[in-house]
């Protein structure tokens, strides 16, 4: 068993360290809101850091899992910043979903420190968090991969390195571009079904068996005729992500028009109110412009 700091308690990191700390490891937790990490102590035993730094202290492996590029910095390099504390050796692994670039900045920054670094972004929303049934994409060096995949594997439904430092970030773009546009697709299909006067939820009884199906339709589909959108990734964090596969894009010079149209089209949700539904909610903007 390792000592283990986890960085960030939202709705995925909370599930996930307290897998951990199930599993037997010793945990210590850092949040940004004291009280969420006392509430977490309460439940799980450990104990929390009040700083990233205080948090790291003794430990083996660091995971974050925080909001963006911004307070991915702040955690690790900012004022009582984890890498400065982390004892040589140690390994950094970053479940948050970021640009690439910042990714690759600490990752050098970590090296610089003799430390480790693993870019782990996940997938599997807040169920998959608490489940244990994570999809983990990974970059980074070999060895300090295969050095976190055992504590990981506590989340994880399936983890793979990908490449080197930002390789898991990457994958996490295309992870994102092909949600979008299955959702997308998704809402069409189920407004589609609505206008002509079917019984949208006995249509996708047929369908979801074919070629049809995916992972959105078996699990949204209910949710999204029944209008209900509180069941997983919020349209905020989504546009998120999309504004940094789009910026990538400009980079590399990938073509990504759907993945720009449907992220106009989560602008729209966010315009209706609706930046803290989750992504199947575009189908909500699609009743609003033929409604009767």
């Amino acid at each position: 068993m390792a000592n283990v700091a986890f960085l960030g308690l939202g709705v995925m990191g909370y599930p996930m360290a307290g897998h951990l700390q199930a599993a037997g490891h010793s945990v210590t937790v850092y949040n940004r809101t004291t009280a969420k990490a006392e509430k977490w102590v309460a439940e799980h035993g450990g104990r929390f850091g009040a700083t990233p730094a205080d948090a790291v202290k003794d430990a083996e492996f660091v995971m974050a899992c925080v909001g963006n590029d911004d307070d991915l910095r702040s955690v690790c390099i900012g004022e009582n910043g984890a890498l400065a504390a982390m004892e040589t050796g140690a390994l950094f692994v970053d479940h948050t979903t970021v640009s690439a670039a910042v990714t690759r900045e600490l990752y050098a920054v970590a090296q610089e420190k003799g430390l480790n670094f693993v870019d782990a972004p996940v997938s599997g929303g807040q169920a998959g968090a608490e489940n244990g049934q994570l999809g983990i994409m990974c970059g980074g060096d070999q060895s300090a991969y295969d050095a976190a995949e055992p504590i990981m594997a506590v989340y994880a439904k399936a983890c793979r390195r990908l490449g080197d430092s930002g390789a898991g970030q990457l994958t996490k773009m295309v992870n994102q571009i092909c949600i979008a546009g299955v959702v997308q697709g998704l809402s069409e299909g189920l407004h589609f079904a609505e206008r002509a006067g079917l019984d949208a939820k006995a249509v996708v009884d047929v369908i979801k068996t074919g070629a049809a199906g995916s992972w959105q339709m078996e699990n949204r589909y209910e949710t999204m005729v029944d209008g209900k959108f509180d069941y997983g990734f919020a349209v905020d964090w989504m546009r998120k992500d999309l504004g940094i596969c789009l910026d990538t894009a400009d980079e590399n010079g990938a073509s990504l028009p759907l993945t720009a149209l449907v992220d106009q089209f989560y602008k729209d949700v966010q315009n209706m109110g609706g930046g803290r539904d989750d992504t199947s909610s575009l189908i909500k903007r699609l009743r609003a412009l033929n409604a009767d």
